[in-house]
């Protein structure tokens, strides 16, 4: 029998935000994974991983992505993923692309692997709703980082934030907001506001995604390491001693992952790195058309198993340059994600120098992902 996702593919996102989460998420099924994780709990005896000076069963989680809101990360957390991150939130309310948002993106490569750049991606994916295994699914990501209003998430983090039992923890995820009329300097200050905001709620840890087309469509802040620089100084400025990650998209060479390590861990703005986000594609229908309806959606992130090997060589890569440049592991952590579908993936990652991994399309088909981890003692 098919495996049904926490997060519903079938359903807008909106539906989604109201009714779920769904699968082993909800209902009896999540009743017997917490009790199987509190058993995990007890017995297997060990001691605590830190994740950002907050102690953790397991350096093990879901990333920014299909954890909505506090009934979705409450969840998270009672199945045994021990970081559950609530999806990236703004200073403003701020709508989703529309339906379909999750397509499943099939590589032609024998081992399912998509390339960064490769002329697969630039000549076109087929994306359709055969997704297939949980151990193979890899996905598009075309949601355009919605956002409810202030109003409404910071009540609702700060529940999901109360939720989070003994060594376990709420990432907080944000990402400043631009819009046509800002300039550079406004929309620095947009940053800070969130930040603030988020950090209002008691979170004890931030991420600031610089991975989605926050300056419009196909463009990745992360991709101007200067204004990330100026940007994540203002917003330590604002947050202190609070822990600063940045999420990043995939980066070719170890110059251009030099040159953001300078403008911000180097300067000791920021704690850590998570990576990668998606890749970006083309995607298109069995007859080559425009897979998702809409003006700007040509191409999509793709996240899920296609994108393990990109993550797993991204990871490596900063903790290279990271060390060439003398940046301390006491003072700076990567944290491993895409394509995580299993324990050995999380393991291949650990063992190239993550010090958290995260998992969201692997963790929306499999539930038993986060108990799988914690077995591995690791």
């Amino acid at each position: 029998m098919e495996a049904t996702p926490f997060y519903d593919v079938n359903l807008t996102y909106e539906d989604n935000y109201e009714r779920g989460p769904f699968g082993d998420f909800a209902g009896e099924a999540l009743n017997k994974l917490e009790t199987q994780a509190i058993q995990a709990t007890q017995e297997q005896s060990r001691e605590l991983f830190d994740f950002f000076g907050q102690p953790v069963f397991s350096p093990f989680g879901i990333p920014a992505g299909p954890l909505l809101n506090e009934h979705f990360t409450t969840a998270a957390l009672r199945a045994g993923f021990d970081i559950a991150t609530y999806k990236t939130v703004r200073s403003r309310a701020w709508g989703c692309n529309p339906f379909p948002n999750v397509l499943s993106v099939h590589p032609t490569s024998a081992d399912g692997t998509l390339t960064p750049n490769s002329e697969e991606t630039q000549n076109g994916l087929l994306a359709d709703t055969n997704f297939g295994e949980p151990s193979s699914i890899s996905i598009s990501n075309s949601f355009g980082v919605p956002s409810q209003d202030p109003d409404v998430w910071q009540p609702d983090m700060q529940r999901a934030i109360h939720n989070a039992h003994n060594a376990q923890v709420l990432l907080a995820s944000f990402q400043g907001s631009r819009t046509p009329e800002m300039n550079e300097d406004q929309y620095i200050a947009d940053h800070v506001t969130t930040a603030k905001l988020v950090l209002e709620t008691g979170a004890r840890v931030l991420e600031m995604n610089t991975s989605c087309p926050n300056e419009g469509h196909g463009r990745l802040l992360c991709h101007n390491a200067e204004l990330v620089g100026r940007i994540t100084e203002a917003v330590k400025n604002e947050i202190g001693d609070i822990p600063l990650i940045i999420k990043l998209a995939f980066m070719p060479n170890d110059e251009s992952v030099e040159t953001m390590l300078q403008h911000t861990a180097a300067r000791g703005t920021v704690q850590g790195f998570a990576a990668i986000n998606t890749i970006s594609a083309k995607l298109v229908d069995k007859n080559g058309n425009q897979a998702l309806p809409g003006e700007g959606r040509e191409t999509s992130g793709v996240c899920g198993a296609a994108i393990k090997s990109a993550g797993l060589e991204m990871v490596e890569r900063v903790r290279r340059v990271q060390h060439n440049l003398g940046i301390s592991d006491d003072t700076f952590h990567v944290i491993g994600v895409g394509g995580v579908t299993s324990a050995a993936d999380y393991l291949s990652y650990r063992n190239s120098g993550a010090s958290a991994v995260m998992s969201a399309t692997g963790a929306m088909w499999n539930a038993r992902l986060g108990l799988d981890v914690r077995a591995t003692g690791r």
